[in-house]
């Protein structure tokens, strides 16, 4: 064998690892050997196998063999062999037996769908002059059990998808009766009591996507399944699939019959699995939201738990504008740069790197910062940002889950950039009220209010109710207290009136993300984050001479981020609409809605 072979096969091993089929599990010899030099080539040959050193092995066959088989092939061969029998560990348990010119070698093949597996590998076995025994290698020697001419075939049967379960043990969604095979995929539609109102929650189920695709193969899911693609139905997707059952079978390339069965294993379906989905709120979550273009995200803010989402609250990367500004509050009270009482000068712009950022419509405002929050002052809150700095805003930002998993399969990670990146004065100010390069989430801004309202503890989402976390402190309690307090302002006589409930107090925060302005590229649509800052209630402030691209409500993302009642939160709720106004207009309404629904409900 060359050395390019050896070198070829080496690399083939991470592949293996890869495909998690890799062996890391010793060959176990019997204690008594016999001196043949037959055996000790075949259990030399089985025992690189537990390894996976295909060098070893393409080393130990004839010639004749490799010059039939590429040392790529040779590797490829015991890779998928070993793939379709879902095998995870190989074990020699016996010495090899010599009969003529074949050699035993007795293993177990432990698998994931067929357990553990009592075979045997039978070796033929040349007398090459001047070499020594060498193997004469055929595909029926990539899996013990295999007759000559066989080849290893897997049909796998997928068991029902199990039943997804509100919080009050009602059914959210379940499938019709039926099985998967390798050739006829699972059910592609799910049934729900609660109609199109479960659509945004539970998600969809479809194909296995490319990325996924190698990953489930090795859990014995066939290619051809059906699998949770967003939603619920793909946070969840390991609990609900269940294990895999079917045939493992030696098939003969001439035989047109359904093969030799070597193992067999009955599909086990999953458990019916309940999540904290209230179906009262999903209901008034989707009746808000009505027929606009956005999410709505309502959440549990001590346990985390999600209660509600609406169109694209878990996946919908917006800027989030002036909500942006709870964490820019945080971080400044934290760093005691300011304080409720500090007093800022009125103003109907403010200056950053020679640039006139104006206040919408040329409003003059400042006074105290707990004013200043409550009414949105721009012209406070970008150079209070500059004041905090790049790297105490991003590290703030990341301790409220920017730039991290959300803890929810298929949600995305809302992001800023890292502080290094964010350069000069403009910059920084316009990140600190959401704009900039700044993009999250309904799910995202639900869990920034919810960490001020449990008292500066980040909570992890999550669908499930025995899920446990201690969360993530990021503010002291005392600066949390600060800024709920300020949030209430908001409602009481900021922005945010349209969200006031009679007799419960509510706190909250409005945003108005600009989309596009006349000074910003114009591929910076509502997908993409904008590249100025953002004013609430319309009119967005640009540079001098730079305004907004137009005034119109399709230009701005309206957000409003809430939790009641202020003392005692049962309840956190985010809401997102694209291209719809300002948040204090428009978004602040329906979140009133699914608060009073949650209240109600007992949230």
């Amino acid at each position: 064998m060359t050395e390019n072979h050896n070198q070829r096969l080496r690399r083939a091993r991470p592949v293996l690892a890869l495909a998690a089929v890799a062996f890391a599990i010793g060959a176990i010899f019997g204690a008594q050997h016999t001196a043949s030099p037959a055996a000790t080539l075949a259990e030399q040959f089985i025992g690189a196998l537990t390894h996976g050193d295909y060098a070893t092995m393409y080393s130990d066959i004839d010639a004749s063999s490799q010059r039939a088989t590429a040392a790529s092939e040779f590797a490829d061969a015991y890779q998928r062999a070993l793939s379709t029998a879902t095998a995870t560990r190989l074990t020699v348990v016996g010495s090899a037996r010599v009969s003529g010119a074949r050699v035993a070698v007795p293993v177990v093949v432990h698998t994931r769908l067929f357990g553990a597996l009592s075979l045997e590998f039978v070796l033929p076995v040349l007398e090459t002059p001047g070499t020594g025994p060498r193997v004469r290698w055929s595909r029926s020697l990539t899996f013990p059990g295999l007759r000559a001419g066989e080849l290893l075939s897997r049909r796998t049967t997928l068991p029902r998808r199990a039943a997804l379960l509100a919080r009050d043990g009602s059914v959210l969604a379940e499938s019709s009766p039926g099985t998967a095979s390798n050739t006829q995929p699972a059910e592609t539609t799910r049934n729900s009591p609660l109609g199109d109102a479960a659509h945004a929650v539970l998600g969809t189920v479809g194909p296995i996507p490319p990325s996924r695709l190698a990953a489930l193969e090795v859990q014995g899911v066939p290619a051809q399944a059906i699998v949770g693609l967003t939603g619920l139905e793909r946070a969840l997707d390991d609990r609900l699939r269940g294990v895999p059952g079917g045939e493992l079978l030696a098939e003969g390339a001439q035989s047109a019959g359904p093969g030799r069965l070597l193992a067999y294993a009955r599909p086990h379906p999953a458990h019916a699995v309940r999540t904290t989905v209230s179906p009262s709120l999903q209901r008034a979550a989707v009746s808000a939201l009505g027929g606009q273009f956005g999410g709505i995200v309502a959440m549990a803010p001590a346990s985390g738990q999600i209660l509600a989402v609406a169109g694209i609250g878990l996946e919908g990367l917006q800027p989030p504008g002036s909500t942006f500004k709870i964490i820019t509050l945080t971080g400044a009270l934290q760093a005691k740069i300011a304080d409720p009482h500090t007093v800022f000068p009125y103003a109907t712009f403010a200056t950053l790197d020679g640039v006139k950022l104006n206040n919408a419509n040329g409003e003059d405002c400042g006074g105290t910062l707990e004013l200043a929050f409550a009414v949105s002052c721009n012209s406070v809150f970008t150079p209070l940002g500059v004041k905090l700095g790049a790297a105490r805003l991003v590290a703030m930002a990341e301790l409220f889950g920017f730039n991290h998993e959300t803890g929810v399969p298929g949600a995305p990670e809302s992001t800023l950039p890292p502080a290094s990146e964010i350069q000069g004065e403009l910059d920084v100010g316009s990140t600190a009220i959401g704009q900039g390069q700044v993009l999250a989430t309904p799910l995202q801004m639900a869990t920034v209010a919810a960490t001020i309202a449990d008292g500066g503890r980040r909570p992890r989402p999550a669908f499930l109710p025995d899920t446990a976390t201690t969360g993530v402190q990021v503010a002291s309690a005392a600066v949390a207290r600060t800024v709920r307090r300020l949030m209430t302002g908001v409602v009481r006589f900021g922005t945010g009136t349209a969200a006031a409930i009679p007799g419960v107090v509510v706190a909250g925060k409005t945003g108005t993300a600009e989309l596009k302005t006349a000074c910003s590229p114009a591929s910076h649509q509502s997908s993409q984050p904008a590249g100025e800052p953002s004013k609430e209630q319309g009119g967005e402030p640009g540079k001098e001479g730079c305004q907004s691209a137009t005034s119109e409500a399709s230009n701005t993302d309206a957000w409003f981020a809430a939790f009641a009642p202020a003392s005692h939160p049962r309840i956190v709720v985010c809401v997102m609409l694209v291209k719809d106004g300002a948040g204090g207009t428009t978004a602040a309404p329906v979140a009133r809605q699914v608060l009073e629904a949650g209240l109600r409900a007992g949230s």
